[in-house]
């Protein structure tokens, strides 16, 4: 059976001055988690607050163990190797 799994982050951006500094920060995160996990992954709230925002990122498989997983190492990754922000809030859902 197919299912869906889907994460959505609330990251803190400390030091934001503009909107369009904002967007140079999380376009970039939003096509390397495209590229390094291969998800789908967009911007879907606080677009126009300067302090954070909320992304989120979806992918399909048959096995809710390994979508669990899989979202989690995102969510790991971007701990780990995004000095742009924090992590404030995670959600992984597992869609049937």
């Amino acid at each position: 059976m197919c299912q869906l799994g889907v994460m959505t982050i609330q990251l803190n951006l400390p030091d934001c001055h503009s909107l369009k500094e904002k967007r140079s920060r999380i376009k970039p995160l939003i096509f390397r988690l495209h590229r390094e996990f291969n998800i789908s992954v967009a911007e879907i709230g606080l677009q126009d607050a300067l302090y954070g925002t909320i992304i989120s990122c979806a992918m399909v498989g048959n096995d809710t163990t390994h979508l669990q997983r899989s979202l989690d190492c995102v969510r790991k990754w971007v701990e780990g190797n995004w000095p742009d922000g924090l992590v404030v809030e995670n959600r992984i859902e597992i869609i049937k």
